[in-house]
């Protein structure tokens, strides 16, 4: 028996730039893989940040329904919420009519030297309401006394609120609660000084008094104004408190 030759095995060659290539992939993988690892270790020890705003938008999101306006009387807004709430529930429209919101607000009010934390309608004679528009749940918070009928081009066919504009009319609200769930801290309430810029005053007190001014600067901290008087055919500025001026 002849003996056979036998070939020799011959190695796989892998050429430079195709083995980086893998390298490369692999190392992609590998760091994927801890990021993932990471992400799921910080979410089950909850250690990520989530945007509250955020998480509030995709709360409204979810929510059955959607928002519309609805036009009541001046100063009868939290009467309109607390009678729809209950003709919703005396009606059986609770299936329609999920959520009635009035926006408020804090302001700080500045009379003279005195301040005072008032909370008012932010927008006075409206209400929002969350529900299913129907020809049912339309005439029960159309009939609610105290509504003067819905917002929108057609008062039969209301348009809902787009998200955003249901965020900003709602952030409010939000904020508030929030607050008072020591999640976030309290916002600072505006000023209103019951002043404007450019507006027109009399000076009361002082050597200028009986002078007419326009208020140039507003410091409501201080509770005080910088106001324009014209002395010689010159505007001289002035520094007075807000009880030294009266509006014409």
């Amino acid at each position: 028996m002849s003996e056979q030759e036998v070939a020799p095995e011959t190695e796989e060659v892998v050429e430079p730039a195709e083995q980086a290539t893998e390298e490369g992939h692999e190392a992609v993988e590998v760091a994927a893989a801890e990021v993932v690892e990471e992400v799921t270790e910080a979410e089950e020890a909850g250690e990520l940040a989530v945007d509250p705003l955020e998480e509030f938008k995709a709360k409204l999101r979810r929510q059955e329904g959607e928002w519309f306006v609805i036009h009541t009387y001046a100063g009868y807004e939290n009467k309109v919420k607390a009678n729809l709430e209950s003709r919703a529930q005396t009606m059986n429209a609770e299936d329609d009519i999920f959520e009635v919101q009035v926006p408020m607000e804090e302001v700080m009010e500045v009379k003279n030297t005195t301040k005072k934390l008032v909370r008012r309608v932010r927008v006075p004679g409206y209400a929002l309401v969350r529900m299913n528009l129907t020809d049912e749940s339309w005439g029960v918070v159309r009939h609610t006394p105290g509504v003067t009928g819905f917002v929108g081009q057609d008062a039969y066919n209301p348009v809902p609120l787009r998200l955003d504009e249901v965020v900003d009319m709602l952030a409010p609200v939000f904020e508030a609660e929030q607050a008072e769930a020591g999640a976030a801290p309290k916002a600072a309430p505006a000023v209103e000084t019951g002043f404007e810029i450019g507006e027109a005053v009399t000076v009361k007190e002082g050597p200028f008094e009986g002078m007419p001014a326009t208020i140039s600067e507003i410091n409501a901290a201080a509770s005080s104004m910088v106001v324009l008087i014209s002395v010689f055919e010159r505007e001289t500025p002035v520094t007075l408190n807000f009880s030294q001026v009266t509006k014409m």
